[in-house]
């Protein structure tokens, strides 16, 4: 993949995920913010956007969001599928439910 690509690629999950964020904040907000990791002053922020408000964020070459894979043990959790693959998934949940919004949004 060249620089371009990857930039573009980049610019597309920008794009996808301010649209899938702004929906989830819209539809239940409660949940998104848990789902998102977000604070609900960051979901109200990410709810007003307009569309050219999104689209010019997303055109940065820089991602604007980040996994919340910080923790090796959480990452084995959700993608450990040797074992019970719900509870393992449901563990995970219970971790992450446990931090802070604000160091999963920071």
């Amino acid at each position: 993949m060249t620089t371009a690509q990857i930039q573009s690629e980049i610019k597309d999950a920008n794009l996808s995920y301010f649209l899938l964020a702004q929906q989830m904040i819209k539809e239940d907000k409660v949940s998104a913010i848990f789902r998102l990791g977000v604070s609900e002053e960051m979901a109200d922020l990410i709810a007003g956007l307009s569309p050219a408000q999104i689209l010019k964020m997303s055109s940065s070459t820089m991602m604007l969001f980040r996994f919340r894979f910080d923790e090796r043990l959480l990452l084995n959790m959700i993608t450990d599928f040797n074992k019970d693959r719900l509870m393992s998934r449901a563990h995970a949940t219970i971790l992450l439910s446990g931090q802070p919004v604000e160091a999963l949004a920071a």
